[in-house]
């Protein structure tokens, strides 16, 4: 098989119902269509039964997450490449088309993202992967047409090809061979972070990642754990400490995790004394607690990553402080960023 095109879905039968038959529509003749069910307690399974069943359809007993439910799903797939999908992403006609031929065209790129656009305003870039990612010195995550809460209209400006640091796990093309010779994604971070640190780990064994902005989807996002949701804070502050904690370089390490200590507090304390968010509050602070408390189980993974590396000079991996550039310096979009 060439390319397997994966959904996994839990409790997403209107996503299902209503983005399916693009996918369909538009991948029929380049891709085999997967979906993968966490163990959903709606009626997805017997719809897609119903009213799609030249789908494939791959059931789990519990919901394994984001992460380890994608593992579970490939382990059972022989394909060139996967394509993780969200359900509810709708795709355009020719969107496969320019990255399949990028990817056969250049092997020494791992992973790929087309450009992202949100479903609800179809002239803006979509919050969870826009037109590529990035990170700062610090970890924190940022993309070509967003920054923080700073989304930006599409224009035209990001429609060139580009190397990016990690590709969104809303719609992220990968070489099955690369995907498993970096690990996998982490399973135990269960959703939030885990594409990032897959892409981490790519990147320091010498693969490339890139958006290929000849193809867009549209995104809706937020719709399992939505924006302002305390268990998606908890997620994204453990599993982002964890992804620092296995992927930098030694001479960076203890620097990068005393800012972190500072600035996590401080974005603690924010959420309760400024925006009122109790919720929030208790998040960031058990996200740290739990971090600590499984950390012993990484250390291997660190110890084999960094044994891996074969570079530690990923420019993506951007030398300044995002946090420093947009509150301070008032640089809100990536065009005015520092290269």
């Amino acid at each position: 098989m060439k390319l397997a095109i994966v959904i996994l879905n839990w409790n997403g039968q209107k996503m299902l119902e209503q983005y399916l038959p693009t996918v369909l529509d538009y991948s029929r003749n380049e891709a085999t269509v997967f979906v993968a069910d966490n163990a959903s307690i709606d009626d997805s399974m017997s719809m897609l039964n119903v009213k799609f069943p030249m789908v494939k359809t791959i059931q789990f007993d519990k919901n394994y997450g984001f992460a380890e439910g994608y593992n579970r799903a490939f382990q059972q797939i022989d394909a060139e490449y996967y394509l993780l999908l969200n359900s509810d992403v709708e795709v355009t006609h020719h969107w496969l088309t320019p990255l399949l031929e990028f990817m056969d065209n250049h092997s020494e790129v791992a992973a790929c993202q087309p450009k992202l656009l949100s479903a609800a305003d179809k002239d803006s870039f979509e919050y969870a992967g826009a037109c590529g990612g990035y990170i700062d010195r610090l970890g924190y995550p940022f993309c070509r047409g967003r920054v923080f809460d700073t989304v930006e209209c599409d224009d035209g400006q990001y429609d060139y090809l580009e190397e990016i640091f990690w590709a969104t796990g809303a719609c992220m093309m990968i070489r099955s061979k690369d995907y498993w010779e970096a690990g996998a994604l982490d399973g135990r971070f269960f959703a939030h972070n885990e594409e990032i640190d897959l892409c981490w780990r790519l990147r320091l064994l010498g693969r490339k990642i890139y958006c290929i902005p000849e193809s867009q989807v549209y995104h809706v996002g937020g719709g399992t754990l939505p924006k302002g949701n305390p268990m998606k804070t908890f997620l994204n502050f453990r599993n982002n400490l964890t992804m620092l904690y296995k992927n930098l370089p030694e001479d960076e390490f203890k620097k990068v995790m005393r800012w972190r200590w500072i600035l996590d507090y401080i974005a603690a304390f924010e959420t309760l004394l400024v925006n009122h968010n109790l919720g929030d509050f208790k998040a960031i602070l058990s996200a740290r607690k739990a971090f600590y408390k499984w950390l012993p189980e990484f250390k291997k993974d660190r110890d084999q990553i960094l044994k891996s590396s074969v570079t530690n000079q990923i420019k993506e991996r951007r030398p300044y402080s995002i946090l420093w550039q947009y509150y301070v310096k008032n640089r809100k979009t990536f065009s005015v960023l520092p290269s």
